[in-house]
């Protein structure tokens, strides 16, 4: 492929910094544009940030800084977000700025240079799904629950059942057409960026892609932002001598997935047309537990601490959801290469270098005072 000059929103961050190196490294020109925010990065510039790359420190949603930016650009790559799955329950303003609107400003900006630009990607999420697709194994017959209800959840009842004849509903891979039923703002933004995205895309003629990411795990995800994924979580706990806190029973299930791999649909999202104006999911297949995860992460440390399995539950959390990745291999000739197991040996390798600050019983008592976990 001819070498572009290409823009990565977000580009400081934990995906973006990746897709980045990989972009670097295959020739083209990279100009990253980021606001270094402070609950991620300290407001200070990474050590990791590739120095090959052009570094532009403004924020989004500033139409001017985000117009110089795309001077001379001729693909994008939008990973910008706020992100916080449960904190968005709570800054529900702060989200919906950042993630709805910032991304309205990129898209006016870019439709002034949609003759130039010649591919949008955008990073969405899983989480606009809510719960996973079910099927009945008895009745034969698929089905989307949506969330549990607050009695049934108080009784430590975690499991969906049959309402046909009353069996426990097993969880299958998700695929893109299912019906979508966000439970949080974070989820409703990432569904709207989307959306946003292709629809002028479509409508202005500018080849657009949407990435679904399931769960993602790796090096350079922030250890001390208590709203980030679960196996970073994890590892800030134990190395601060701290159980892992686990809701519900421990046994919900995520499709945990590479951020190289994620990287690599990224990558071949903009060397194919086959995928334009598609959203496609990007994760594994594959479902492992939370409980699993945590007694793993502790094994991997040499730490022996048992997670706190704490019974309780979240507003808005799901039971399972894991990734159908068919239209992933059939539109973008995707694989996921890393395994679970080889990845989190080489988030840990990382880990043990770090000092994170554990701030997840600050972030639970902001969920307990507005009676967001029970």
């Amino acid at each position: 492929m001819e070498k572009l000059n290409i823009l990565v929103t977000g580009g400081a961050g934990f995906v973006g910094s990746h897709l980045v190196d990989e972009l670097v490294a295959k020739g083209h020109r990279v100009r990253i544009l980021d606001s270094l925010v402070e609950q991620v990065h300290g407001g200070r510039i990474p050590d990791y940030l590739n120095t090959d790359a052009e570094f532009v420190q403004a924020d989004v949603r500033d139409a001017e800084w985000v117009s110089k930016a795309l001077d001379g650009i001729d693909a994008v790559y939008h990973q910008a977000a706020a992100v916080g799955v449960v904190q968005s329950m709570y800054e529900i303003a702060r989200f919906v700025d950042v993630n709805d609107l910032g991304t309205a400003v990129l898209l006016d900006e870019i439709v002034k240079r949609r003759d130039r630009i010649r591919k949008l990607v955008v990073a969405s999420s899983m989480s606009i799904y809510g719960e996973s697709t079910y099927f009945c194994d008895s009745c034969q017959t698929e089905s989307y629950p949506q969330l549990r209800g607050v009695e049934q959840l108080a009784a430590n009842d975690w499991e969906f059942s049959c309402e046909q004849c009353d069996g426990t509903l097993r969880a299958v891979g998700t695929r893109e057409d299912k019906p979508l039923f966000p439970t949080t703002v974070y989820a409703v933004n990432k569904w709207a960026q989307e959306q946003y995205c292709l629809t002028v895309g479509r409508a202005y003629k500018i080849p657009t892609v949407a990435l679904r990411y399931f769960n993602i795990q790796g090096t350079r995800q922030s250890l001390s932002n208590p709203y980030t994924g679960i196996c970073s979580i994890f590892s800030t706990r134990l190395l601060n001598g701290q159980r892992p806190l686990i809701f519900e029973d421990g046994e919900q299930t995520r499709d945990f997935v590479n951020v190289r791999d994620i990287v690599q649909a990224n990558v071949r999202a903009l060397e194919t047309d086959r995928a334009d104006y598609e959203s496609i999911n990007v994760g594994t297949g594959r479902a492992f537990s939370v409980r699993y995860i945590a007694e793993t992460i502790a094994r991997g440390l040499g730490i022996d601490i048992e997670p706190e399995i704490c019974l309780k539950f979240r507003e808005g959390d799901i039971r399972h959801c894991s990734a159908n990745i068919t239209k992933a291999r059939d539109l973008l000739g995707f694989e996921p290469t890393v395994a679970l197991e080889d990845g989190l040996r080489e988030l840990l390798d990382w880990v043990r270098d770090q000092k994170p600050v554990d701030k997840v019983e600050t972030a639970t008592a902001e969920l307990a005072a507005r009676n967001l976990v029970r």
